[in-house]
């Protein structure tokens, strides 16, 4: 029971390694950063995939996950080598099952700026933002990162 328990709680903790990678998600070392903020508006809009992580986490997970389920097979000799094969086994199918579970939608912007220069971002697709071309936007620029959101998110504070 004690190895069911601990191998539920590892599956969990894969869940806690998703990012949000949409305009509107900051991270806390992000928080009271200046931005470097210009305009735009949009010229093409293209739906990409964006990869899921390759930590050590799945394979790790995987791994033990597959020792555990093969444990019992075989005896002496044997048991150990089908111990073996199946925390490989269980190593690659969890690394496949994280990129898999990490894997999110995104969107290619297009933005020509005001000074007229181009520049395209991806970022995850966000449901709550409806982004079509033509809308103007603001670009925000940190540590050689952009994010792009609408321009109309945003209203004077009196």
């Amino acid at each position: 029971m004690f190895r069911i328990a601990v191998v539920l709680l590892l599956a969990a903790s894969l869940g806690g390694c998703l990012a949000q990678l949409s305009g509107d998600h900051y991270g806390r070392h992000e928080a009271r950063v200046p931005q470097e903020v210009t305009y735009g508006s949009i010229t093409a809009l293209r739906l990409v995939t964006i990869e899921g992580t390759k930590s050590q986490i799945g394979p790790i997970i995987g791994a033990i996950i597959g020792g555990i389920a093969f444990e019992e097979v075989g005896d002496g000799r044997g048991g150990r080598l089908m111990k073996v094969v199946g925390a490989t086994l269980g190593g690659v199918a969890g690394g496949t099952v994280e990129e898999g579970v990490t894997r999110r939608q995104g969107v290619e912007i297009s933005v020509r700026l005001t000074d007229g220069d181009e520049l395209a971002v991806v970022q995850e697709v966000d449901p709550d933002v409806d982004l079509r071309l033509g809308d103007p936007v603001r670009v925000l620029f940190l540590d050689g990162y952009a994010r792009i959101v609408p321009e109309t998110e945003y209203a004077a504070i009196d």
